[in-house]
């Protein structure tokens, strides 16, 4: 059975194989999509064909009003997410035929090429097994928009970024249990100050509906919780479409990506902060440290009464410095008053 779908796809104009292995094979047969599964890979030969059941229209979603007018007021960096099953694909398809109705040159990048969009909207798989160069050749074609269909590998992410940076508008699939975790998969991928330029809209899909829409913006300022104007940082907040308020704060604490649900704060940054003050004060003792945070502000260190003197440095000199570099006033008391 296997061998007469791969046979038919040769044969049928509208059919081609889009992955071929010893053991798995993924053809688009028309609208369908069939995954063949065969040993060695699996323990006996499995046939999955899935086919599209609905295709819907931008103006079928809540929100469609606000959201057309956010991606035609400018080339923007949008993800799009969702669990598995959610209608992700479906929407990005319904954003695809808003844009090339608005006028715009759309182009997609898929694998497999799966997508339900019109003919005038070209479809690209990975060219040569790799969406990089894809990319290249879509730089050269210069679309105003790029569906991306999905990110999932480190090497998706990166491709994404560099299209959005050199002015390309991107849609972006990606899934995702929380609207937030979309974009906690850029962090470590790409450097966490670019992350606004690549992605400036989350769409979290559910259940065929658009359940949230994030904003992301760049500032800089003191992230909430800590009230000293010497913690001032980069902060990436994440911002509710609807209600206009910052539901998550992104940042670097020390060497760590803090994304931070604001209004729950206080404890959680005082723990990050014990961290970085038991971290930094570790550089001059060898004994145990105890740190405890009294506000967001100050701390108090317990450490072994010979390991104090080094800490404190002459004139104090050297905690001096340690305050600075933390933004912490820190008291520093011997282990048995703990």
């Amino acid at each position: 059975m296997a061998h007469e779908i791969t046979e038919r796809v040769k044969r049928d104009p509208e059919g081609f194989i889009e992955f071929d292995r010893k053991g798995a094979t993924v053809v688009q047969l028309g609208p369908i999509r069939v995954a063949i599964a065969r040993p060695p890979f699996s323990d006996g030969i499995e046939i999955t064909a899935v086919r599209p059941i609905a295709k819907v229209s931008l103006d079928d979603y809540r929100l469609s009003e606000e959201l057309k007018a956010r991606l035609i007021e400018k080339q923007r960096g949008t993800l799009i997410a969702g669990p598995p099953g959610a209608g992700k694909s479906t929407f990005a398809a319904g954003v695809a035929e808003f844009l090339q109705e608005e006028g715009y040159v759309v182009k997609t990048m898929e694998s497999p090429r799966d997508l339900q969009v019109s003919d005038a909207i070209t479809q690209y798989s990975p060219l040569g097994g790799s969406m990089a160069s894809t990319a290249n050749i879509l730089l050269l074609v210069r679309p105003d928009y790029t569906i991306y269909d999905e990110l999932r590998k480190t090497s998706d992410f990166q491709v994404f970024a560099d299209m959005r940076l050199a002015g390309v508008g991107m849609v972006g699939v990606v899934h995702a249990n929380r609207a937030i975790d979309a974009l906690q998969r850029l962090i470590g991928r790409i450097e966490l100050g670019v992350i606004p330029q690549v992605v400036d809209t989350i769409v979290f899909i559910d259940k065929g509906e658009v359940s949230l829409v994030y904003n992301v913006e760049f500032t800089v300022k003191v992230p909430s919780g800590m009230i000293e104007q010497d913690l001032s940082r980069p902060v990436i907040d994440v911002i509710n479409f609807e209600t206009a308020q910052v539901e998550y704060e992104v940042y670097s604490y020390g060497d760590q990506v803090v994304v931070m649900p604001v209004g729950e704060v206080g404890k959680p940054v005082w723990k990050l902060a014990e961290k970085e003050v038991q971290k930094e004060i570790g550089r001059y003792v060898r004994g145990p440290i105890d740190v405890l945070m009294m506000s967001d502000s100050k701390a108090i260190v317990y450490l072994d009464q010979r390991d104090i003197p080094r800490v404190l440095g002459t004139g104090g000199r050297t905690i001096d410095r340690i305050e600075r570099a933390l933004g912490i006033s820190i008291d520093v008391h011997p282990a048995q008053e703990r």
